[in-house]
This record gives C-alpha cells, sequence and structure tokens, in this order.
C-alpha cells in the first residue's frame, strides 16, 4: 500500500476523508455503566465526564430529568474546559463566568451580562444525538438532521436480560484493531493453545475463553474445542460474500474427506464484527477512534438462550480492565505479561490463558500506534483484509463525491440491517451450506426473545 493510501484510511478527525466516512454512522461514547456510582462513586453527586471521540473532545452528562447531554467540551464564551463545569441538574454550568447549557446545548443563563441582555438567546453549544441502545450510548457526529435509523442487529434487538456490554482501550489505529478482528486465519496462531482444558470447566461467562468452549458438532462422535481445531487445522479456505451490511466471511477447515470446520463470521462496515462465542452466545464487537492513535472496542454479547449473568461478566472482566476509564492492565509497558516459558509450554503467544482479548491487543499495539502499510506482504490468507481495504477506499471516494456511505449509514437499507448470523461447528463436508443454516435456524427458533424464526440467512442476503 502507498504511504498516501494509508494516511488516507487511517486518519479521522474533523475534516478528514475517513473521519467524513466514521461520522456517517452512529458510534459508541460510553458504557452505560460508567455512570453507575457502584462502579465510579463519583457518579453519585455528578453523572458528567470528558470524553474524546473521532479526535473531539466532548462532555458526556445526564442531568435530573434522565437525559443524556454530549456537547462541545469548550465553552463557547472563552472555550474554558466544561467538563470541569457545575453539574446543576437541569444542566452543566461553566465555571469561568457562569455560563449555563441544557442537554440540548441551549444557553440558559450569562449571569455577568447586564440585566436584559439578549446574548444567552443568540448562543448554542454544539450538541449531538444521543441513543442508549443495549448498554451503550451512541452518538451521531454527522451532519445535523441526518441520521439515519438505528440498525436492527441482534445484539440492539435482544432484550435487556438477554445483551451484556463492556469495552476497553487499545493504543493503536482504529483499522489496525478491526483488522485483526476480522481475519479469519490469525485464531489458529495467536490464540493457540497447546493443550485442551475440560469443556465442562468453561462457561459461557468466561472472561475471553470463547476458543475453549467446544463448536457445534461432533469429531467421531467427540466433541472438540474450538482451539483443537484451530492448532490442528490451521489452513482455513477463507471465502467472503457481500452482505447489505458488509461481508459474511467463511473459514472451511477440512478435516476428513466427509467432515468439515465451518466458521461464519461478519464484518459490519466500517468497524464492527460479530462472532460466536458458543451455539447460543453471539459477540458483536465495535471499534470506535478515540483519535488517530487511540481506540476503543466496544464487545456486545447476545444469548439467544437464557439471560446473561451481567454481574459475573462483568466481574470477570474487571480482573483484566482498570476503572475508570477501562484501561487494560497489560500493555506495553510490561510487555503484554510476556512468559517465555509459557510460550514453550502452554500458549502459542505466551500471554495467559484466561483473556484471550490480550491477544488482539498485544498483535493491534505491537504494530505502533498507526501501523505502515507499505511494508507489509499480503498473501491469500489476507483476503478479507484486502476485500475491507478496497471498500473502505471506495466509501471514502463515494462520500467525498456527495454520495451515501453504505451499509447501516444508507437509510434505504435500513430494513436489511438485521442479524447477522454466525456458525462455529463441524459439519457434514458435503452439505455444511445447509448444515450451518439449519443451525441458524434453530438457534434462532429457540430464542425466547425471538417470536419468530428470522428468514434463512440466503434470503436475508436479498
Amino acid at each position: 500500500m502507498k504511504a498516501e493510501q494509508n494516511e488516507l484510511i487511517t486518519r479521522i478527525g474533523p475534516g478528514t476523508a475517513c473521519g467524513a466516512v466514521l461520522r456517517s454512522y452512529w458510534q459508541p461514547v460510553a458504557l452505560v455503566d460508567e455512570f453507575d456510582p457502584r462502579l465510579d462513586p463519583r457518579m453519585a453527586q455528578r453523572p458528567l465526564k470528558a470524553v474524546r471521540v473521532l479526535g473531539q473532545d466532548l462532555v458526556l452528562f445526564r442531568d435530573d430529568a434522565g437525559r443524556w447531554g454530549l456537547l462541545d467540551r469548550d465553552c463557547p464564551h472563552r472555550n474554558a474546559d466544561l467538563s470541569f463545569g457545575r453539574h446543576e441538574g437541569d444542566g452543566v454550568r461553566c465555571p469561568f463566568h457562569g455560563w449555563k447549557f441544557d442537554a440540548t446545548g441551549r444557553c440558559l443563563e450569562t449571569p455577568a451580562e447586564p440585566a436584559g441582555s439578549k446574548l444567552c438567546e443568540r448562543v448554542t453549544q454544539r450538541s449531538y444525538p444521543v441513543m442508549e441502545k443495549s448498554g451503550v450510548l451512541f452518538g451521531w457526529f454527522g451532519e445535523e438532521g441526518k441520521a439515519p435509523p438505528f440498525p436492527e442487529f441482534d445484539c440492539f434487538a435482544a432484550p435487556a436480560t438477554h445483551t451484556f456490554a463492556f469495552k476497553g482501550l487499545w493504543n493503536a489505529n482504529w483499522l489496525q484493531a478491526f483488522e485483526v478482528g476480522i481475519d479469519p486465519a490469525h485464531p489458529s496462531f495467536l490464540h493457540r493453545f497447546l493443550s485442551d482444558a475440560a469443556l465442562d470447566s468453561v462457561g459461557e461467562n468466561a472472561a475471553g475463553r470463547q476458543f475453549r468452549s467446544a463448536s457445534a458438532g461432533d469429531f467421531s462422535g467427540e466433541k472438540w474445542p474450538m482451539t483443537r481445531i484451530m492448532r490442528e487445522f490451521h489452513q482455513p479456505d477463507i471465502s467472503f460474500e457481500p452482505r447489505p451490511w458488509g461481508m459474511q466471511l467463511t473459514a472451511l477447515r477440512p478435516m476428513t474427506d466427509e467432515l468439515t470446520h465451518v466458521r461464519i463470521t461478519n464484518a459490519i462496515f466500517p468497524g464492527t464484527f460479530v462472532i460466536p462465542l458458543s451455539e447460543t452466545l453471539t459477540i458483536t464487537q465495535m471499534h470506535v477512534p478515540v483519535d488517530d492513535e487511540h481506540t476503543y472496542w466496544y464487545s456486545f454479547f447476545t444469548s439467544f438462550a437464557g439471560p446473561v449473568d451481567k454481574e459475573a461478566m462483568r466481574n470477570q472482566r474487571l480482573q483484566f480492565i482498570s476503572l475508570p476509564d477501562y484501561v487494560p492492565k497489560s500493555g506495553r509497558h510490561n510487555n503484554w505479561g510476556f512468559n517465555p516459558d509459557e510460550q514453550r509450554a502452554q500458549t502459542f503467544l505466551g500471554m495467559g490463558e484466561e483473556d484471550i482479548n490480550v491477544h488482539d491487543q498485544w498483535a493491534v499495539e505491537s504494530m505502533g500506534p498507526i501501523q505502515d502499510r507499505t511494508r507489509e506482504h499480503l498473501g491469500t490468507s489476507d483476503k478479507v483484509i484486502m476485500a475491507n481495504r478496497r471498500m473502505l477506499l471506495k466509501a471514502i471516494e463515494t462520500v467525498q463525491a456527495g454520495g451515501t456511505a453504505p451499509g447501516a449509514a444508507d437509510p434505504a437499507q435500513a430494513g436489511q440491517m438485521r442479524g447477522p448470523d454466525t456458525v462455529d461447528g463441524i459439519a457434514p463436508a458435503g452439505t455444511w451450506g445447509s448444515w450451518w443454516q439449519e443451525k441458524v435456524r434453530a438457534k434462532r427458533a429457540g430464542a425466547p426473545w425471538l417470536r419468530q424464526p428470522e428468514a434463512a440467512p440466503e434470503a436475508q442476503a436479498s
């Protein structure tokens, strides 16, 4: 890749071409949990915090009426920092000269001005629409009044009882974070365990241990954990197909003449992937730039069976993430917990078995703050990465020409922003295509929050 192309697809601040594409989509700005006084005692008296998204400095708060406000952080008077403002129930007051703003950005008071002054009526602070979905607050940073309908993906359609959201900070560019996630070949190496744990020791709520759980189906009457399949069959046949939301990815790992392992995942443009955690639990992970060199990932866990145990899931993940800013405890500062003895005897990477998120974190951060793609040598197994970059470059070109960004940004496609479905399992080699679709139908038919089964996967893609 040429250096100028790498600049084009990684720089996301205001006024950049790629930034304009990302501002065509709703973007996560915070977990609702971040305003829970049990997790952050500061929120009991002052539910307000500074946030940075897409290179923009903002202040996010909840007023006494329960409304969310997301405002530019610099006060429109003399540009002091509103994240230090006084939370007064119905709005935020700047401590510099007392100017006060409500959740919509409307100026309520300019107390130092002379009696009868109309200045307040002429001033507004730029505000951004906020939507709460599945435990996450989303902001709209595109053209005012032009926000597309919110997509009805499974992670947003499921009730609160069946979803759990969490996040973490990575010190690297958004695109390399997303590209690691959509790479179908990397689990055979990056997440390789050199031995297998008993399957019944792995619960669905376990943090970062999805490759310890069993794939659907069996091999010679035996259930196999995903890690064994990934380890023993490490040359997947990778393909992808366009879908209204982006791409459906297929990785086939032939096991015998009669059986193949099939893994169906999805890349939702521009920065989300959907993968299976188990036969009844999926992960939808979004990647939102803080700025060019920092990224928050937001993961939504969606159950198609029983309710999730949010408290247990949160506590397990808090072993590895520090509040209130959701910063991983491992990182470049401690070599991501690398242990050469473990690398020889337990894992391919040597960075722990309990939290595979640190494996991905290492891959993302070790490339540097912004990966230099001019030094890459891509192979056949990177076909999904290349396809996604082409899609991103095309979207940049389209938006620059005044067109509409693809997928969830296109209101005309809103009705097709559903699903998407995932599978991980051992299937009959000759009929794996119908096998996985039947698995999906059975999963959806068994979901208590779906009143009726969704259309077959091929119909969803029409």
